[in-house]
């Protein structure tokens, strides 16, 4: 197996799935089988605590095919997903969860693509199964918001799951910004690209290992990684409460001259310090972001950590 030549290289970032494990292998072998190239599963461990780590090794046991890469510690769904590019030898890669809600068996279509000369194939949610009202609406209104801000033209209502060319994968391996957003990085990186739409399935197993807050912190990631938009936003900030200001400054002396009693007093003025305050504590909340994400960068720490690697 490592002399032969690996056509597709599937990445499967794990966090306690230890009930869809199994099912995934399944699936994904079945259907790579009737692809009939040769293949390779990455099922990459980010610190799982429910057995998970045990049920990936035994695989990997009885399938050379499986290359089980253990993390120390959980790192995160999209370092999993960096560490899963850097250990993968095919001239494809994909990405899919763990969960199966991306279904194994639209990787076909994805490689067909691919064949056809696309060299990044992502795959678009045209329906979502088995997701509450919210998840859907502010899903909707995180890609509408992504797409509107940041500098990359990043495809609405898609995922990580999707398939890169080799030439993309070794692009993609020279970046390695600590906040990171996959799906942002691939549409950056240009190269011919191309959708397939799908649907989404329900979660085989298990709970949601994104909840709203991870949700949030992927979309800060995102907005601070490929938009200054925020920076700007405390400039318009800036400029609404000065312009409010000149325009109150002849209204008061008016007000003044004619007698009036309005404003007057100590309401006026602590209304107008706690705007001024609110304003610049915003704007200090958006540089700290980015002075925050710097300093990690500066640190220059690994982006992970790897108790098991697997054999070439």
């Amino acid at each position: 197996m490592a002399d032969q030549r690996i056509i597709s290289s599937i990445i499967a970032p794990i966090f306690n799935e230890i009930e869809s494990i199994p099912e995934l292998y399944r699936r994904i072998c079945a259907t790579m089988d009737k692809v009939g190239d040769p293949w390779e599963l990455i099922l990459v461990d980010d610190g799982c605590t429910d057995g998970s780590t045990g049920k990936i090794l035994e695989l990997a046991e009885k399938d050379q095919r499986v290359r089980p890469l253990i993390f120390a510690r959980n790192f995160g769904h999209q370092i999993a997903v960096t560490a899963g590019w850097d250990y993968a030898r095919g001239d494809a890669v994909i990405i899919i969860d763990a969960d199966l809600q991306d279904p194994p068996e639209v990787i076909p279509e994805l490689i067909a693509k691919w064949k056809e000369g696309y060299e990044v194939v992502y795959a678009v949610r045209s329906e979502r199964e088995g997701e509450t009202w919210f998840k859907k609406i502010t899903a909707s209104i995180f890609y509408r918001l992504i797409y509107r801000i940041t500098d990359v033209k990043i495809p609405m209502d898609t995922g990580d799951f999707r398939l890169l060319d080799r030439k993309v994968v070794n692009v993609l391996k020279t970046m390695r910004e600590r906040h990171r957003f996959p799906r942002g990085m691939a549409a950056w990186v240009g190269f011919k690209q191309v959708g397939v739409a799908y649907k989404r399935a329900v979660r085989f197993a298990g709970q949601t290992k994104y909840p709203f807050k991870k949700m949030l912190k992927l979309a800060l990631n995102a907005i601070t990684g490929f938009s200054y938009f925020p920076l700007q936003l405390a400039s318009y900030f800036g400029f609404i409460s000065a312009g409010v200001s000149i325009i109150a400054i002849p209204v008061m002396i008016i007000l003044r001259l004619t007698g009036s009693q309005a404003f007057s007093g100590q309401a006026s003025t602590l209304i107008a310090v706690l705007f001024l305050g609110g304003v610049q504590l915003i704007s200090l909340g958006i540089l700290g972001e980015y002075i925050g994400r710097l300093y990690d960068e500066a640190k220059g720490r690994p982006l992970y950590i790897i108790r098991n690697a697997p054999e070439d």
